[in-house]
């Protein structure tokens, strides 16, 4: 059996933060877009997702308020949502999925972190133990 090395512990921690904060984007932007006729509400597609929290992480781009943020819509990984009611204007922006959605993710952020948290004192515990 298979030891669980802390490396891979940080690593899938740090995946689950970062898609979390994917997810908390995408809602963000469909609450931005939701007065916009034909918007189509987006989603986080977890398993793109994954692949590329897998093959290196997500990648930052700069904006032109100097501001990092999470790649565009088409490279994040996200994808239309199927079977939303559009409204007579063709958007499909429902205000209470987005907030449950960001609070969603919110909650997996913070849990992640509180995980990532406790292992760093461990670590810091082990090395003061020493003196």
């Amino acid at each position: 059996m298979g030891e669980i090395r802390d490396t891979g512990i940080i690593d899938a921690l740090r995946r689950q933060m970062a898609i979390a904060a994917a997810r908390q984007a995408v809602a963000a932007g469909n609450l931005a877009n939701v007065n916009t006729p034909g918007y189509r509400a987006r989603a986080v597609d977890f398993t793109s997702a994954l692949e590329r929290e897998l093959g290196g992480g997500i990648s930052l781009t700069q904006t032109t308020s100097g501001h990092q943020a999470a790649e565009t819509d088409a490279a994040a990984g996200t994808q239309e949502i199927e079977g939303l009611p559009a409204r007579r204007d063709g958007n499909t922006v429902q205000i209470d999925r987005e907030l449950l959605e960001m609070t969603s993710a919110a909650g997996d952020f913070a849990r992640a972190q509180t995980a990532l948290a406790a292992k760093f004192r461990l670590v810091r515990y082990a090395i003061n133990e020493g003196r």
